[in-house]
């Protein structure tokens, strides 16, 4: 007997998959891919691998051992005895039945996750072998000598960042005026302009037109040897050109919906094609939608923790989860990290607020480590009341950030931060450093 179908088996799915059986649900879960999602396969952990790594031929073979061995480690976890995983594609059959090949499966409640996917522009020669997403860029083995980004979001600057450091030539096209819009502009500009420092080009405010082949020259092998030209249009309207060998489109993530037949359990997409959802992640009665096929906040941590939160209410178990403070981070070198609004919107709000910064270059931890370039940006309550969100850049910008977090979902404020003893010397000193 199954009490709970969940289909979908990375972060969220997989998590909130064990959660339930180690509370005594029998739980099904299917998966028609590896175990462990896009985050695990082919996203922020192959990312990151590449990031800790010296060169790309390292990077190359260091990714598919790390893989493979969390994935191993996932389904260890799916292998606990209230727990069935079932391979194949999922699809409703009514409410409360799923069809996996000529298999069905029915329970009280059902979970959807199942991810996102690269989500491509509608750009002439878009199809071009040479035009790749994240996943085929992570295919590569050999490392390409000029490489154009399209997207400056966080895929499109961390690889930009990585694979200008393994020595590739690296154009970023970007249609909006700064690159990570969920970053503060402050926190965003100077970053880019340490990625410009590092070899880096950046073209903002502009709009690819085309992708074209270059042909080889008579007897110089196929029409395919010689890269592709990437027009695009600059603020100004005039039409301006790079080449390149490989092209990374990273504008942007869909929901993975195709195939699963929602219309039999009654659930009517979005117009951005999402599931529809409520503040409890649910899209129907006895259906929850969560992680980026709700599109509420895609990242794997959310995914994973509206996952747990979705079984507690099944299970009627309550929690105190913040979902309207959640962090994030941007493996760039430096990094950058992010929890809650960004100065420029408490401003478009109306809220009021105190900024307050610091710099790593004033930091011992920091110049030890030679890692001087860095910022962390407080944003409080006036009076330094209580703390509002932080961003910041630089060196583990992203365990600092974390550290903020646990402030803010606590409510406190700028002078209890202070008050808190932090250990000589590390980079957490920033933090107290804020004036």
């Amino acid at each position: 007997m199954t009490e709970l179908i969940i289909i979908g088996a990375g972060p969220g799915g997989y998590k909130a998959a064990v959660h339930a059986a180690q509370h005594g649900l029998k739980v099904t879960i299917i998966e028609e891919g590896h175990v462990g999602g896009t985050c695990l396969n082919v996203g922020c952990i192959p990312t990151k691998t590449y990031v800790h790594s010296a060169t790309f031929a390292e990077a190359v073979e260091r990714q598919q051992q790390v893989v493979e061995q969390l994935r191993s480690g996932v389904e260890t976890l799916l292998s606990h005895p209230n727990i069935t995983l079932v391979r194949g594609k999922a699809s409703f059959v009514d409410a409360h039945t799923v069809r996996v090949g000529d298999e069905t499966f029915t329970a009280d409640n059902i979970i959807i996750a199942t991810g996102s996917s690269a989500k491509l522009l509608p750009i002439p020669g878009i199809n071009d072998p040479r035009v790749v997403t994240s996943t085929e860029l992570l295919q590569l083995r050999e490392l390409p000598r000029r490489l154009c980004i399209v997207g400056a979001g966080v895929i499109g600057m961390e690889f930009a960042s990585v694979f200008n450091r393994f020595g590739a030539e690296v154009t970023v096209i970007e249609f909006l005026k700064e690159c990570l819009p969920m970053l503060d502009s402050d926190i965003a500009k100077r970053l880019r302009k340490q990625l410009e420092k590092q070899g880096v080009t950046f073209n903002l405010q502009c709009g690819v037109k085309s992708l074209t082949p270059i042909p080889s020259p008579v007897g110089e092998g196929s029409v395919s040897g010689k890269g592709c030209l990437v027009q695009f249009e600059n603020k100004k309207g005039q039409i301006e050109s790079v080449e390149a060998d490989v092209v990374l489109i990273a504008t942007g993530r869909k929901p993975n919906t195709e195939g699963l037949n929602l219309e039999a359990a009654s659930i009517t997409l979005a117009p951005n094609g999402t599931i529809p959802v409520d503040r409890e992640y649910s899209a129907a009665d006895g259906i929850f939608a969560i992680g980026d096929v709700n599109g509420k906040q895609m990242l794997a941590h959310a995914a994973e923790y509206q996952g747990h939160h979705v079984v507690n209410r099944i299970l009627g178990i309550e929690d105190h989860i913040r979902f309207d403070i959640m962090p994030g981070a941007i493996f760039t070198v430096p990094e950058a990290a992010n929890v809650g609004p960004s100065e420029d919107q408490l401003k478009e709000q109306g809220i009021p607020y105190e900024c307050h910064k610091s710099f790593y270059r004033a930091n011992g931890k920091a110049l030890a480590m030679n890692e001087t370039e860095g910022m962390v940006k407080l944003c409080t309550e006036p009076g330094e009341g209580r703390i509002l969100s932080a961003h910041a850049f630089g060196a583990h910008a992203a365990d600092l950030v974390q550290e903020v977090t646990a402030y803010i979902t606590l409510g406190a404020t700028l002078q209890q931060l202070r008050d808190t003893v932090h250990i000589h010397p590390t980079l957490s000193e920033v933090l107290i450093e804020v004036n």
